[in-house]
């Protein structure tokens, strides 16, 4: 009899910790969502000023036609009109610039934007085009890339050869798969194209990350912001980088034997689709992502319930205080309340402030309500200090991104040998049999 009373117990706890898990989902589910509404924020911030912004040029582009003759399904022939270009590549590729950020605020919501100072310099071998029969070459065109050509601000300055070209608006044939501006060429009488030297100025405003497609034979960049938290992404690291509170620079040096850049902008104009090609990339970012860090915080809920009903069980069983499951689930919508309180206080907060804020706030009001339960301060404040620990524990596994696994592991070994050691020399039926 005493073995069904001590199970229904523990069977009762465990009804209260699925009803816990439940609402630490639905906190969970907030978070997710609050986080979504961040990003909306960002998309009108990039709708109304401009988006990311990805560099992808200058290229020297030759369009052709020919004439192809096709056989139908029937066996017929007929002829048929072909389309295409020939791309040239830089030899050379130098791009020097300073990104100045400032930060546009949505609601509650901060969103890192910037405009970008930036010199091109590129040079170009003499090019001829492929002589195949039957192909018709069309007037020749530079093109450079811009992602989202609201950004322009002003006039960008162009000079070919020393001297001022004027650039127009699209990149001709290819806009399916690249956004822009362009200038015509003049070829020589035979169709080619000598060997030329350009230098563009341009400011251009984005958001949140610039990135650059490291067309040419040789590319060197060198980009510098007083942004204190860049991010360096897409598929090259920077050579060198500096990154302090006054801002940052870093600077690459991308060879085309490392990249697949040409290849694949190569392809994708070839087939009309936009170009997602290796890139060098930099980002503003916040170094500390409130929803990441709630959302870790409640992914560690379970855990943290699980760890608290354990001593506070325990502590029940020993004492025989028999408390009602009633008083269990209270304790729990407390636990479960912290991560609540997290997440709102860290929108209007900095991080730690919030974090600090909301442990207190949910320790002092757990010990203000185990003071009636278990009928003593002392008993309350002790629990109190576990919680304190338990949520010292849980700061250390959110800061510690690289090392939680470890802390983690470590902290359950401590929880599971306490447990152990103060419940090794207890007689579990004697003590359902003192309960009857």
């Amino acid at each position: 009899m005493e073995s069904l009373r001590l199970f229904g117990r523990i069977a009762v706890a465990g009804v209260v910790v699925v009803v816990l898990m439940v609402a630490l989902l639905l906190v969970r589910s907030l978070v997710s969502e609050r986080a979504q509404f961040r990003d909306e924020a960002v998309a009108r911030v990039g709708a109304s000023r401009a988006g990311e912004q990805v560099l992808t040029g200058p290229l020297r582009v030759t369009p052709w036609t020919e004439q192809q003759l096709r056989v139908d399904e029937q066996g017929g022939q007929r002829m048929r009109t072909v389309r295409g270009h020939e791309l040239q590549m830089p030899q050379q590729l130098q791009v020097d610039g300073q990104l100045l950020p400032e930060q546009r605020r949505v609601g509650m919501f901060k969103v890192p934007v910037y405009t970008w100072r930036g010199k091109l310099a590129a040079r170009f071998a003499a090019f001829e085009p492929a002589g195949v029969p039957g192909r018709v070459y069309g007037k020749p065109y530079l093109v450079m890339g811009i992602a989202d050509v609201r950004g322009v601000v002003g006039t960008p300055v162009l000079q070919l050869d020393g001297r001022r070209a004027l650039l127009q608006a699209g990149t001709q044939g290819l806009h399916d798969s690249i956004g822009g501006v362009h200038v015509p060429l003049v070829p020589d009488e035979a169709g080619r194209l000598p060997a030329s030297a350009l230098q563009l100025e341009l400011a251009l405003d984005g958001t949140r990350s610039l990135a650059l497609l490291p067309v040419a034979d040789d590319n060197r960049v060198q980009l510098a912001s007083s942004w204190p938290h860049p991010s360096f992404g897409g598929a090259f690291a920077p050579a060198r980088r500096e990154v302090g509170e006054g801002g940052f620079s870093a600077s690459w040096a991308v060879s085309s034997l490392a990249s697949k850049a040409q290849d694949q902008l190569q392809q994708a104009i070839a087939q009309g689709h936009p170009v997602h090609g290796e890139q060098i990339q930099v980002s503003l970012v916040d170094p500390v992502d409130v929803y990441t860090q709630a959302l870790r915080a409640a992914k560690y809920g379970v855990l943290f319930i699980v760890l608290t009903f354990v001593g506070f069980g325990i502590y029940d069983l020993v004492k025989g205080l028999n408390l009602h499951p009633l008083q269990y689930l209270l304790v729990g919508l407390a636990l479960v309340m912290f991560f609540l309180l997290l997440l709102s206080l860290s929108e209007q907060l900095p991080f730690v402030l919030a974090y600090l804020t909301a442990s207190t706030a949910c320790i002092a009001l757990q010990a203000w309500y185990l003071s009636g339960v278990l009928r003593s301060w002392p008993r309350a404040l002790g629990f109190a200090a576990m919680l304190t620990a338990l949520y010292a524990a849980l700061y250390g596994l959110l800061v510690s991104e690289q090392n939680a696994l470890l802390l983690g592991s470590l902290l359950l070994f401590a929880v599971l040998a306490a447990v152990m050691g103060l419940t090794r020399r207890l007689d579990w039926r004697q003590l359902g049999r003192s309960h009857e």
